[in-house]
């Protein structure tokens, strides 16, 4: 890890080119879209075998409850018991998150309100290329299900036996996944978006991939609605001379785990940022030096990172400082690996600078408004004048008509 000091051009400039996907990915990812908008089934059957290596005719996409119900037998029992803490945890957080309808009455007969209603069906994208993630699948499913999602479809890559992960399975089963597939890539999306003869469209597509899925996620968006742009992860730590460098290296090196993670450590304290950089060896990130702390939750505001531990002395006080980031760890025992696994909120986060106007995956993100308007003759009678003034600006003659027809 090399150390640079703080610049904030300097810094945007090294940060963002990293996120910069290529015309060559976008085109690749548009011939596969296209392909699967056209050509269904055969299109998915074409490409898992290309990029997956795995040969299946259309019924075998579709995972059977035969092969759900043998994923049991390849798992510990433990795992399960394990998960119950874990569920226990994300409905409790997310219970405090459900939106109600409301109504709001003026005087004259007026009402106004929103109804909010879950949407009907949701797609939910696993990665399993460098590691099968079966926590995607409970951070995923359950805020949907909370938020009172009726059909959930989930698609994960098959491995080179054909198969998907058991332990994936198994969570997509006690979870009450309604349909499993075994399709990955930009392919998997697109057959989301645009539904094949096997997979049904949904209304919206949520979870991480690398930078085929997330492109092809952007591509689709309008299509269907999509969560965020998710992927590669990142990891923002702030520190000081208080500031405990052995956890500091843990959590780099956590990061690290991670196919094409970022690891990237802000501190004030020179001899911090030289002992980290001598242990760091080839973490893939960069350590900044700041004048002084305040500075440093500015680099971080910069980059807007997905996970930030704060671990100074005092991480409530710089709390107030932080507005961009997708998930805030505060202090030395909430690294990000309890967030990624156990806490309760989802690890589905902004990624690439979009946490300065994405928000971490929630039940919100599975329901939709609609702004209800309710008027009496009296309650319109009082607005007419200025809504006559405004539409007479605008030269909509015809509104105008459509309000005084009811006055006559």
């Amino acid at each position: 890890m090399k150390i640079i000091r703080f610049n904030s051009k300097k810094l945007e400039k090294i940060y963002n080119c990293r996120f910069n996907h290529s015309k060559r990915v976008g085109e690749k990812v548009k011939r596969i879209i296209d392909d699967v908008r056209l050509f269904g089934d055969d299109a998915l059957l074409k490409y898992t075998k290309k990029f997956d290596k795995v040969k299946m005719t259309p019924r075998q996409l579709k995972v059977s409850a035969i092969e759900v119900s043998g994923a049991y037998q390849s798992i510990s029992p433990d795992f399960v018991s394990s998960l119950k803490v874990v569920i226990e945890n994300i409905n409790r957080f997310y219970a405090k998150t459900i939106r109600k309808s409301w109504r709001m009455k003026g005087g004259d007969g007026l009402v106004l309100g929103e109804n909010y209603t879950p949407l009907e069906k949701v797609g939910v994208y696993i990665p399993a290329g460098t590691a099968p993630l079966a926590s995607t699948v409970y951070m995923t499913v359950l805020p949907a299900k909370i938020a009172g999602v009726k059909k959930i479809v989930l698609i994960s890559p098959p491995d080179k036996t054909g198969h998907i992960n058991p332990h994936i399975l198994v969570v997509a089963n006690l979870l009450k996944v309604d349909e499993i597939y075994r399709v990955g890539g930009a392919q998997g999306i697109a057959a989301l978006a645009y539904g094949t003869k096997t997979i049904p469209k949904v209304d919206k597509i949520v979870g991480p991939g690398n930078i085929y899925v997330s492109e092809a996620k952007r591509q689709v968006f309008g299509i269907v609605d999509i969560d965020m742009i998710a992927g590669p992860t990142e990891l923002v730590i702030i520190a000081n001379r208080h500031s405990d460098p052995k956890f500091i290296i843990a959590d780099l090196k956590a990061q690290e785990e991670h196919a094409g993670g970022l690891a990237i450590l802000i501190t004030n304290s020179k001899s911090l940022a030289k002992e980290i950089e001598a242990q760091a060896g080839d973490i893939n990130g960069f350590i900044i030096l700041t004048k002084n702390i305040e500075q440093a939750a500015e680099a971080a505001n910069k980059i807007a990172p997905e996970h930030l531990e704060i671990l100074v002395n005092n991480p409530q006080r710089m709390l107030k400082h932080i507005r961009n980031a997708g998930a805030i760890f505060l202090g030395p025992y909430s690294p990000v690996a309890v967030g990624d696994y156990v806490a309760g909120p989802s690890h589905v986060l902004p990624t690439a600078g979009t946490a300065r106007f994405f928000s971490g995956l929630s039940t919100l993100d599975f329901i939709k408004s609609n702004h209800i308007i309710s008027y009496s003759k009296k309650a319109l009678e009082k607005v007419r004048e200025p809504l006559e003034k405004i539409a007479g600006i605008e030269g909509l003659s015809k509104h105008i008509e459509s309000v005084k027809a009811r006055f006559q």
